[in-house]
């Protein structure tokens, strides 16, 4: 059998899987595998499904879903082989288009109708948007009285967290499957959804509340919507100078700037989007002309929406920004350094020594003896580095049991929660004091399980923690005395988003 991401199938092995997909698998997620009533079936949309998990869908199929056990179908060896068939890429890389995109789009509430007023009691700024990725669904949770609002079913594998509206009353999500949907936190309703590619990285909405931008692994584009209703405005190709195309790794929005900032896979490039001064469609009855929408990158103004091209030496992963966004701090290729770049002067102007692999996008800024600094968890190394945001040198270097995914805080508390996300400590969580830098304590929620995903409701009174599992849960903590106070049941609680932290973009959460 061929090992994963090697296509050495013999000529009797592929035609065996192609008619094992067509006859059990095509119905649901077509026959060219971009997805139908199922997910996509691509090696770009199956990459967390690493070992033999693929394997054990196919043979006990997956909860909550429509996915059907195949264990009583098929034997062993057809289970591994289709597994191992559905990994490899597509002979051609296939396109999704503006057309494809416009076609994919349903409304199924007409924005306008909406209620002006929330029909719950509590604060609607303190709602936490729940990821629940052990069977694909969204919790809404109060977080006055933690107690779930709604929970409903999302499309396959959320990925990039939750996104705001600026007024905190719509929240936007993506799928690795390219699927962006739109639910109103006041009425507890999907509004709307669009497929804007293949494999998704995520979105970022406007601070003025305007647009989204949808960054693709899959084809390789940038897709602006219209927040209003998801309706799509525009393509952009992700190429440089001499065509290579790149993948998005992420697509950010830097309110001060009113640009989003987007991060590119395979190009030692930053892109900078301006939002600014761009008219906004007219409402009711607009038709767009998507050709006309239709736009390449240029360095150039290009009437609206135009791209920025901020060329570096070096490619970068993993994105961080000052408060202010004058600065982007990326995680350099070379797996020894970060690189700080101007955003206005569009340059590099500091190296930092970043060994490990920081998770930079889970990092977060807080003051230290009077200075600013910013602490990062790493993805290989056991330690946490507090580097001075000034000098970008590495002030104190934290110790921890091992290599984290996140590190969590908020304004109002002087402690910082960082998970050890990776290694045979993957259930302890440890709280570190901003004040002097040191662990003050060490919490095991739940022996065995992982522990991970600190988020703090708006007042930074209490802190809510994941327990990493299909028969997981939200802990709530007092975020002084670190006891806890509720535990609420969850299907594999990946991520907590609160919306009152996410629009003021506190400084003790990713943006």
């Amino acid at each position: 059998m061929p090992a994963f991401g090697q296509e050495t199938f013999s000529p009797s092995q592929k035609a065996d899987a192609e008619a094992l997909y067509a006859t059990h698998c095509a119905v649901c997620h077509n026959g060219d595998r971009l997805g139908g009533m199922g997910p996509a079936l691509l090696p770009e949309s199956l990459e967390k499904l690493r070992g033999k998990t693929l394997e054990g869908v196919i043979s006990k199929g997956r909860a909550a879903t429509q996915m059907p056990a195949f264990e009583t179908v098929l034997d062993q060896t057809d289970i591994t082989l289709l597994g191992e068939w559905l990994r490899q890429p597509l002979a051609k890389i296939p396109g999704w288009e503006m057309a494809d995109i416009a076609a994919s789009h349903e409304v199924f509430v007409d924005p306008a109708t909406l209620p002006a007023k929330p029909k719950f009691n509590s604060d609607p700024l303190n709602l936490f948007t729940v990821v629940e990725a052990g069977d694909h669904h969204v919790t809404i949770l109060d977080g006055d009285s933690f107690s779930p609002l709604d929970r409903f079913q999302t499309r396959f594998a959320l990925h990039g967290g939750a996104k705001y509206s600026p007024d905190g009353r719509f929240v936007y999500l993506a799928s690795r499957d390219g699927w962006v949907q739109m639910y109103d936190l006041y009425s507890l309703q999907m509004v709307a959804e669009i497929r804007v590619g293949l494999n998704t990285r995520n979105v970022a909405v406007s601070s003025d509340g305007r647009y989204l931008m949808a960054g693709n692994m899959l084809p390789h584009s940038l897709i602006l919507l219209d927040a209003y209703d998801l309706r799509p405005l525009r393509l952009i190709p992700v190429a440089g100078d001499r065509g290579k195309t790149s993948r998005v790794s992420a697509v950010y929005t830097a309110p001060p700037r009113q640009s989003f900032i987007v991060a590119l896979k395979d190009l030692p490039e930053v892109w900078e989007i301006s939002y600014a001064d761009s008219p906004r469609p007219v409402y009711p009855g607009f038709v767009h002309n998507y050709e006309e929408n239709m736009v390449e990158a240029l360095d150039v103004q290009h009437g609206p929406f135009p791209v920025r091209r901020i060329r570096l030496a070096d490619g970068l992963d993993d994105f961080f920004f000052d408060q202010e966004y004058r600065y982007l701090i990326g995680a350099a290729r070379n797996g020894r350094d970060g690189q700080v770049v101007n955003l206005n002067v569009g340059r590099k102007v500091a190296n930092i020594a970043l060994e490990g692999m920081p998770h930079l996008g889970s990092g977060i800024t807080f003051e230290y003896q009077g200075r600013q600094v910013l602490a990062t968890p790493h993805l290989k190394d056991s330690k946490i580095s507090v580097i001075d945001m000034t000098t970008w040198e590495t002030i104190k270097t934290i110790e921890t049991l091992g290599p984290g995914f996140f590190t969590r805080s908020h304004e109002n508390t002087p402690y910082a929660w960082v998970d050890v996300f990776f290694g045979p400590d993957k259930d302890a969580v440890h709280i570190i004091d901003k004040r002097t830098l040191e662990i003050v304590k060490t919490l095991r929620p739940e022996p065995g399980k992982v522990a991970a995903h600190v988020e703090f409701d708006r007042s930074g009174k209490h802190a809510l923690l994941s327990i990493w599992d299909d028969d997981g849960a939200v802990i709530v903590y007092d975020a002084d005395t670190f006891n806890e106070l509720k535990r609420i049941p969850m299907k594999k609680p990946v991520g907590k988003y609160n919306v009152f932290n996410k629009i003021t973009y506190s400084e003790g959460t990713s943006h």
